[in-house]
C-alpha cells in the first residue's frame, strides 16, 4: 500500500512525519526501521505519528527510534510535531498541545522557530561513579523526558562520540533501557556546544532536544550559569534552553526554542 509522507528536521535532526489521525496505518517496527534506513528508505532519525488526543490534548505525539522502538520523547521532533500540526486547521494555530509518554507538552510558534514547553526533568545524579575508558571526565545523568547522561570536555572536537557513546548507552548502570550519551563543552557562560549519541540510532546525531535540555541544565548546576542557556549544535544550528530554578537542583517551565524545517513530501510502497 502508498504511505503519504512528510520530511521535516529540526536543527539537522531529521523525520518522517504521517498524518494518522484516522489510526488507519499500522506500522511494525520493521517497516519503520526499513523507511528510517538511509540507503534503502526515505532515510531519518526517527518516525513521528499524529494521531487523536485521548487526554485532552490537541494531538497524540507517538515517536518512534530508527530501530523502529518507540521513544517516550524527541525535543527536536516534538519542534517538527509542533509545526505539523499547527498547520492541520483551517488557520495556523499559535500554540499547539500534544500527549506524549513523557506528558502533555505543547509547541508555540514564534517566528521562524518553535518554542516547546517541556515536562520537569527528573532523576538528576551529578558525577556519578560511572567510569569509561577514554573519557577522563565525571558523567552526570538526568531525564528531560528521556535519559541522558552528560559529560563536559575540553576537547569536543576530535572526541569519538560513538565509541565512548555507545560505551555509556550499553553501561550495566543504565540497563536494561540504556541512556543517550552527550559531550558539551563550555564556549562562555551562558553558552556552550553539544554533540550527542543517541540510542535507538545507534549513531551520532546532528542534534538532540532533550539531550540541549539537558546539557543546559547540567550546565547551570556545574557554572551557575543564568537561563537561557545557547547550546551549539553539530548541525550547525543554535538551539536556546530557557528555565526556572524553583530549589536547588530543581528545575520546571524548561522550554526549547529552535528551527523546524520543512524539507520535501511523497509517497512510499510500504
Amino acid at each position: 500500500m502508498p504511505l503519504h509522507f512528510y520530511k521535516m528536521n529540526g536543527a539537522g535532526n531529521d523525520f518522517i512525519v504521517i498524518d494518522n489521525r484516522s489510526l488507519s496505518i499500522n506500522l511494525s517496527a520493521g517497516q519503520i526501521e526499513a523507511l528510517c534506513d538511509r540507503h534503502r528508505g526515505i532515510g531519518a532519525d526517527g518516525l513521528l505519528a499524529v494521531e487523536p488526543a485521548t487526554q485532552g490534548a490537541d494531538y497524540k505525539f507517538r515517536y518512534y527510534n530508527a530501530d523502529g522502538g518507540e521513544g517516550e520523547m524527541c525535543g527536536n521532533g516534538a519542534r517538527c510535531f509542533g509545526k505539523f500540526t499547527a498547520r492541520l486547521g483551517a488557520n495556523v494555530a499559535k500554540v499547539v498541545s500534544f500527549e506524549t509518554i513523557a506528558g502533555v507538552l505543547s509547541a508555540e510558534m514564534v517566528g521562524d522557530k518553535v518554542r516547546i514547553a517541556m515536562s520537569d526533568p527528573f532523576d538528576l545524579e551529578m558525577n556519578t561513579d560511572v567510569k569509561i575508558d577514554s573519557l577522563a571526565t565525571d558523567l552526570h545523568v538526568l531525564n528531560t523526558g528521556v535519559p541522558h547522561a552528560v559529560a563536559f570536555v575540553e576537547d569536543l572536537e576530535s572526541l569519538d562520540v560513538v565509541k565512548i557513546g555507545a560505551a555509556i548507552r550499553n553501561h550495566d548502570r543504565f540497563s536494561p533501557h540504556g541512556t543517550n550519551a552527550n559531550f558539551a563543552r563550555v564556549i562562555s557562560k551562558n553558552h556552550i556546544e553539544i554533540r550527542t549519541y543517541e540510542r535507538g540510532v545507534e549513531d551520532e546525531t546532528l542534534a538532540c532536544g532533550t539531550g540541549t535540555c539537558a546539557a543546559a541544565i547540567i550546565h547551570r548546576i556545574l557554572t551557575g550559569a543564568s537561563s537561557p542557556v545557547k547550546v551549539n549544535v553539530a548541525g550547525g544550528d543554535t538551539l536556546e534552553v530557557g528555565f526556572e530554578e524553583t530549589a536547588k537542583n530543581q528545575f520546571t517551565n524548561v522550554t526549547l526554542s529552535g528551527p523546524a524545517d520543512w524539507v520535501f513530501e511523497g509517497d512510499v510502497e510500504i
